[in-house]
């Protein structure tokens, strides 16, 4: 018995052991690539995007129930990037956009001035939390919520891509 124990089972236990040492060693922190027509394109992690100043703004959902939502003004996240704003976006820069997209392939347009607090009061956030709580796995880790919009088709969930681009004519 001795015999069959350290020369099946030990190794057994050892194969399984390494297995599960190395699935924990590639798990990693969601992270959301941000890029484009950015002098500086670059990944933040969640833990990253918590270090940011953030906002809170109020949305209601489908359910129709306001809901405090809480992360980073997208056009901060695109500063730190190096995007074109403030006094800087005007001519040729005012043909640029961003098109943020999900996990699952949805993606969401919004024109780079409608981000610039310049030309619109409209609060459009990565938000990372909804009434206090981390975002559902369905929603987050990763969402856009735009406060203003009369309707939620761009508040797009699962985001894990950002990117500036221009229109060509």
């Amino acid at each position: 018995m001795h015999k069959y124990f350290s020369s099946i089972i030990l190794p057994l236990l050892f194969v399984f052991g390494c297995f599960s040492i190395s699935n924990a060693q590639t798990k990693t922190e969601a992270g959301l690539k941000i890029g484009g027509e950015l002098s500086r394109p670059f990944s933040i992690s969640s833990s990253g995007l918590q270090k940011m100043p953030r906002i809170t703004v109020t949305r209601n959902d489908r359910d129709n129930k306001a809901h405090q939502y809480r992360g980073v003004l997208l056009s901060q996240l695109l500063v730190q990037g190096g995007a074109t704003m403030g006094n800087e976006l005007r001519g040729e820069n005012l043909t640029k956009y961003v098109i943020v997209e999900a996990s699952d392939g949805y993606q969401v347009i919004f024109a780079l001035a409608e981000l610039d607090a310049a030309f619109s009061d409209n609060k459009i956030i990565v938000a990372d939390t909804i009434d206090g709580a981390p975002l559902a796995a369905a929603d987050g880790p990763f969402r856009i919520i735009v406060q203003d919009d009369k309707r939620p088709a761009r508040c797009i969930k699962q985001v894990n891509s950002i990117k500036i681009g221009f229109a060509k004519s």
